[in-house]
């Protein structure tokens, strides 16, 4: 595996575009509300990122349609932005990615819309603090194996499951890049990790079984069993000593 290691100063560069994809996050949060339509809240996005003389990475990415993934209770991931207008007690997932002077930056949120269930609330939060417990187990010399195990050990105590079909990832002047970041204990503690390296975690939880389908538009994929899912996801740079949440 051949995985990138950047110069202490291009963290710098990589930081800005971070650092405007978490503010798209910012941006957009109190539109996202009872009546509103998913592709209102794309064209908003877009709006805001054009604004800050950035690009969307998705937009026309392998055809994708869209500036932005929403994916809406069942959807695990890649959503595409249309009609669909959101009510009370949905669960919400935006994720955006940015291209800054040709730095890319990477997030996502679940956002709930409203009040919700017990059950949503506890897999929102479980997703959520799920991304951290992979975080916290990245460490200079440590390994990638680490974070899959940290995250499944975490998310098996509170009864839910990890999707196996989507993963982190390297990112940095490409969109997708070395490493794969498994998101479960795989049983091989991968490459080691090194001061210098980029890279996404963003753990999808689902309330029901892990596995995953993909619909007839090529991109929307879904909970085969129609529970809900659940997802955050940060940039990550790995410094001398220890790492840094770039989208934070």
């Amino acid at each position: 595996m051949n995985i990138r290691i950047y110069k202490e100063e291009e963290i710098a560069q990589m930081r800005k575009a971070c650092q405007l994809a978490r503010n798209v996050l910012l941006f957009i949060e109190p539109h996202i509300k009872d009546g509103a339509s998913t592709e209102s809240l794309d064209d908003l996005c877009a709006h805001f990122i054009a604004e800050h003389g950035a690009t969307s990475a998705t937009l026309g990415y392998r055809g994708f349609p869209k500036s932005t993934c929403i994916s809406v209770n069942n959807v695990v991931c890649h959503g595409i932005p249309g009609s669909y207008k959101l009510k009370n007690g949905d669960i919400v997932n935006l994720d955006v990615t940015v291209i800054l002077d040709g730095w890319f930056g990477d997030t996502s949120k679940t956002f709930i819309v409203g009040s919700t269930t017990k059950l949503a609330e506890r897999l929102v939060k479980v997703a959520e603090d799920a991304l951290y417990e992979g975080i916290k187990s990245v460490k200079p010399g440590g390994y990638f194996g680490d974070i899959g195990k940290a995250i499944q050990k975490f998310v098996d105590k509170h009864g839910f499951s990890i999707v196996r079909d989507y993963c982190g990832h390297g990112i940095g002047q490409l969109f997708h890049d070395e490493p794969v970041i498994l998101h479960y204990a795989s049983g091989d503690q991968g490459e080691q990790i090194l001061p210098g390296m980029f890279f996404t975690i963003e753990p999808m939880i689902n309330a029901g079984s892990f596995k995953t389908k993909v619909q007839k538009d090529g991109w929307t994929a879904t909970t085969v069993d129609k529970s809900l899912s659940a997802q955050f996801e940060h940039t990550i740079a790995v410094t001398d000593n220890s790492t840094e949440i770039l989208t934070l």
